[in-house]
């Protein structure tokens, strides 16, 4: 056996060489262990042929006068070198993906890359007995040529190791860097690639992120900021304004209690003022749907708080109660005179805050429309009292009484101090001509706050201290 090692070296490290090849093959990739042991194995077994052969890495062959054995001696010499920089490099590698995980894939190639570099220079010093201090300045003056004419892409590569390795966003985060906003979808050695909200793919040069200001919206991940800009007449008075808007952070159930919501001035104008409405929500998905929502409330809160962005002069010439009938969808199929008829039958009712005004169980005689303030409605689990919404201006609410003389299914109590209309049931008897209309709507009003009723009670959400909203409820009627 040692014979043969010695006549035949070149066979045995080819040998080896093909089992280390089909040995990272057949290994699972996920038994890591496993296959660098094998790895580090067949290189010890390929430089002990070396040694059995008198073959050194560090020598020239010794056989200058035999062409046959020096060959042998140099492929592999060369190739002791390129199979300990193969090993060094995955050795290198798992200690990196072990702690780092598959982001420092960047650092990793760079280093292999400088091994394999080491390892020919090595080869070519110690086997091939080359000028290696010639080498190396020549490569050194080339290597600083290359420099200057790769600079840009030089300065994004290190740059994407910076990233990779300080990590200030991954893979799907929702991201800006200087403005522009977007998913990173892709990260790889000169760019991070991100698709923004019009579908476009954005590539961003990893040395401009590496210098940019990166807002990540994505972290935490169990809160969101949001942001809604409303603009105002600079004849309202900014604290008037700023009650109405408090009522809509109060009214959008959806914001954060943990984090509170505030209100401020942003920036005033010779014709309106800026009111800005900041806000957390846990999930980044229903950022548009919350902002559209306190939207709509900020407009429903300032419109019940007397703010008017203009309209016709039949709309000015209207009280709050004829507002109120045209903007509560149940009431569009009746014509302006029956309108009318129901202003006079509207009449107001004050309540303070933490009151109730429809108790559950209780059958309403009325139908109440809410003018200001926010309202909860909670339901009934068994003996769980749960919040199920929040009303806001121009929601109804003791239908069930009005078509049934059904009791009510929710309790409705006040979160702020407000003002509300009822209407006599009486008024819903023949006397209206588009009764069936009316009567058909609060049907379907009904139907739907049924629906959503049984949805949130199979969702078993937490339990309140007998406050809340519910989207349907949020909707205009």
């Amino acid at each position: 056996m040692f014979t043969f090692l010695q006549a035949h070296p070149l066979i045995c490290g080819v040998i080896l060489i093909l089992i280390d090849l089909a040995a990272w093959q057949l290994i699972d990739a996920s038994r890591q262990n496993l296959r660098i042991c094998v790895r580090i194995g067949i290189f010890v077994a390929f430089s002990w042929v070396m040694t059995a052969a008198g073959i050194s890495p560090l020598q020239p062959p010794l056989w200058p006068e035999d062409a046959i054995l020096n060959l042998m001696g140099t492929v592999l010499g060369i190739g002791w070198w390129l199979f300990a920089a193969r090993t060094v490099t995955i050795i290198l590698g798992y200690g990196l993906m072990s702690r780092a995980g598959h982001s420092v894939r960047l650092l990793y190639d760079l280093m292999g890359a400088v091994i394999f570099l080491i390892a020919i220079v090595g080869a070519a010093a110690y086997v091939l007995q080359l000028p290696v201090k010639g080498l190396l300045a020549t490569s050194g003056a080339m290597a600083i040529i290359v420099g200057l004419a790769l600079q840009s892409t030089l300065s994004d590569v290190f740059s994407g190791i910076v990233l990779n390795t300080t990590k200030p966003y991954q893979l799907n985060d929702r991201i800006a860097i200087d403005g522009t906003q977007g998913t990173v979808v892709e990260i790889d050695w000169r760019s991070t690639h991100l698709m923004t909200d019009m579908g476009g793919i954005a590539v961003v040069p990893n040395s401009v992120a590496a210098k940019a200001r990166i807002i990540n919206y994505s972290r935490p991940g169990d809160v969101h900021g949001l942001s809604v800009v409303v603009a105002v007449p600079s004849s309202v008075r900014p604290r008037r304004a700023i009650d109405a808007l408090e009522k809509t952070l109060r009214g959008t159930r959806a914001l954060l209690t943990t984090r509170r919501a505030k209100v401020s001035v942003k920036s005033s104008h010779l014709e309106y003022t800026e009111y800005e409405l900041k806000g957390f929500i846990e999930s980044a998905k229903s950022k548009n749907e919350v902002c559209n929502l306190m939207f709509d409330l900020a407009h429903r809160h300032l419109e019940a708080a007397g703010v008017s962005w203009g309209g016709g002069q039949d709309e000015q010439l209207w009280n709050r109660q004829r507002r109120l009938l045209e903007d509560v969808r149940i009431f569009r199929s009746l014509s302006n005179d029956e309108r009318e008829r129901l202003v006079d039958e509207m009449t107001p009712l004050d309540y303070q805050a933490d009151q109730v005004i429809l108790a559950f169980g209780e059958v309403a005689d009325c139908l109440m429309i809410i003018s200001t303030g926010v309202v909860s409605v909670s339901i009934h689990d068994g003996e769980k009292l749960i919040e199920a919404g929040r009303m806001g201006p121009g929601e109804v609410l003791g239908e069930e009484g009005i078509l049934a003389d059904s009791p009510s299914r929710g309790e409705f109590r006040t979160i702020t101090s407000g003002r509300l209309f009822r209407i006599d049931k009486t008024m819903f008897s023949n006397q209206l001509e588009h009764l069936g209309e009316l009567k058909t709507a609060l049907s379907h009003l009904q139907d739907q706050r049924q629906e959503i009723r049984e949805t949130v009670v199979m969702q078993k959400p937490i339990a309140i201290k007998r406050s809340g909203l519910l989207h349907w409820l949020l909707q205009r009627k």
